[in-house]
């Protein structure tokens, strides 16, 4: 089966570290820039670099393991909390159960009997905000230069949101973070928002410029007002 992407001539830059939100309407593209970047579907044109490297001469491993995933469904698997962590088993204990404190795991994980205790299938014994801060956790491990979250807070609710978004400002303050936003206020302080739009960039700039301007599709989402036909109040 041969998936295609959407995106058409989409072209932008990162800086270093930079934290940057993605918006759009459901189908303009933001899902399908995460897929191209962890090449789950082959761009068929351009490139993809990072740090200057061309991503499509890398192998696959090589360019996954420099990027991690927050996904909107957060996807634990049967086994032991090490291996939903360290499946590769490339961390030690230390290590381990750093990033468990740092992501407000110990109780649970402590419930469940620690480090060897069992994840049951889909990770139904943890909340959905605590399978969420089990994926950070992974993505802590790695030290990822890039961090994509895909809508990862549009279920939890606010106080789990508040962790989220405190436990990445501090662990990945040298790394690029990429948020497709579901909720506006997880993005306002980002550097920079990308506004898609039919699989196209139609605007890039700090949210507060675009916000003084009445007529960017970024003020007209954040106010719920139409936009191209499409009222788009919920992203």
């Amino acid at each position: 089966m041969v998936y295609q992407t959407c995106l058409k001539g989409v072209t932008f830059c990162t800086r270093h570290a930079e934290k940057l939100g993605i918006v759009g309407r459901t189908g303009s593209g933001k899902s399908s820039i995460f897929q191209t970047l962890f090449r789950t579907v082959e761009i068929s044109s351009g490139d993809i670099t990072i740090d200057g490297v061309n991503t499509q001469q890398l192998d696959l491993k090589d360019v996954r393991r420099h990027l991690a995933v927050i996904p909107q469904d957060p996807f634990l698997f049967s086994g032991t909390v090490r291996e939903n962590l360290d499946p590769t088993s490339s961390y030690s204990d230390v290590e381990i159960l750093g990033v468990i404190e740092k992501c407000h795991l110990r109780q649970p994980v402590n419930r469940l009997g620690g480090l060897e205790g069992q994840v049951s299938e889909k990770g139904r014994h943890f909340s959905v905000g605590q399978r969420q801060l089990m994926c950070l956790a992974r993505a802590l491990l790695t030290k990822a230069k890039v961090l994509c979250i895909d809508e990862a807070t549009a279920s939890v609710d606010l106080e789990t949101d508040m962790l989220i978004q405190a436990t990445i400002r501090q662990e990945f303050e040298d790394s690029t973070v990429l948020t497709i936003a579901h909720r506006i206020n997880t993005i306002m302080d980002s550097d920079r928002v990308l506004v898609m739009d039919q699989g196209r960039v139609v605007e890039l700039d700090s949210p507060e410029n675009l916000l003084k301007n009445s007529q960017s599709a970024f003020f007209r989402l954040v106010h719920g007002e139409t936009y191209r036909g499409h009222k788009i109040n919920n992203i």
